[in-house]
């Protein structure tokens, strides 16, 4: 059985359209999904800590690490409990 670099896989798959289509939504949820969790663990708080100073439920901060879905509203108050701007990129 041959071998192929995961690379050079999804190359190859990246070229059909809906699986791109799917591949950049689901990574840039992930991305933001990691960017809060790393500017939370920077910040030295727990999920619980960062839900009392943003006023949210403690869930609310897991799924938003998870990747679920949000709103800005919720990012919004996240990035405030945090001491950051909430900014959004198109590129």
């Amino acid at each position: 059985m041959a071998s192929i670099k995961f690379n050079d896989y999804l190359s190859e798959q990246l070229k059909n359209p809906d699986f791109k289509k799917g591949f950049e939504t689901e990574d840039s949820k992930l991305k933001s999904a990691v960017a809060l969790f790393k500017a939370r663990e920077e910040a030295g708080l727990s999920q619980r800590e960062l839900a009392q100073l943003a006023s949210l439920p403690q869930s609310t901060i897991a799924r938003v690490e998870r990747g679920d879905n949000t709103s800005f509203d919720t990012l919004s108050k996240i990035a405030y409990a945090l001491g950051k701007k909430l900014e959004v990129n198109f590129i």
